[in-house]
């Protein structure tokens, strides 16, 4: 299965402003949506990912649950996401099956090599700088690090670069030899921007489908 390059973490102050800010990220174009909502009971995540899996299913879009694993299967979603100190990729490939879409976050090489052995389908490799949208921060990569990693690693596994990233950093980043990025708040801001980053990105020219909210 394809990954997409470019992946629109989900953002908002509640639940429903979440639904609202996936609409809109569909109907802008992006190919992939990753719903993170964090803390919040069990319930409300999977009545979230079951509204949020109708508005991808609408657009052809594909969905990844934050974290949540059974969630992800309970509303056929596109696969899972998981944190370095969530569920074992093993564990949830186990249990999803081959057909889910299994990603995992890295911040130093041996992440990557762990991630790897345990056949995830893409790395969220980050953070590439300071961003407010994630608790406990890694060590920040900048170009440097990502370079650094990316030479040793050599593997066919796609990276996507997340963690504070803009619209202009993405030439740059795309040099790194990673696959693609994940933004949150550069789009969630104005989601005019995702036609420009698909074309920074070279990804699929999908086509603006312009709904009214």
């Amino acid at each position: 299965m394809q990954i997409a390059k470019l992946h629109y973490i989900s953002q908002g102050h509640a639940p429903e402003a979440h639904l609202e800010n996936i609409q809109k990220a569909c109907t802008y174009g992006t190919e992939l949506v990753q719903l993170r909502l964090k803390n919040y009971s069990e319930d409300i995540v999977l009545k979230t990912a079951e509204q949020a899996r109708e508005i991808t299913t609408h657009f052809q879009t594909r969905l990844i649950i934050n974290d949540q694993y059974k969630i992800a299967k309970a509303v056929k979603a596109d696969g899972v996401h998981l944190g370095k100190t969530d569920t074992c990729p093993a564990e949830a490939r186990e249990y999803l099956g081959k057909w889910y879409l299994i990603g995992g976050t890295a911040n130093t090489v041996e992440d990557c090599e762990n991630l790897i052995k345990k056949s995830v389908d893409y790395i969220g490799l980050g953070p590439f700088r300071f961003t407010k949208t994630k608790d406990n921060l890694s060590p920040i990569l900048g170009l440097e690090g990502y370079r650094a990693i990316l030479d040793v690693l050599k593997s066919s596994t796609p990276i996507i670069a997340i963690g504070g990233i803009i619209e202009s950093d993405i030439p740059e980043l795309l040099k790194t030899g990673v696959h693609g990025v994940a933004m949150s708040g550069a789009i969630t801001k104005d989601f005019n921007n995702i036609s420009t980053i698909n074309k920074l990105l070279g990804a699929s020219a999908t086509q603006e489908q312009r709904h009214t909210f």
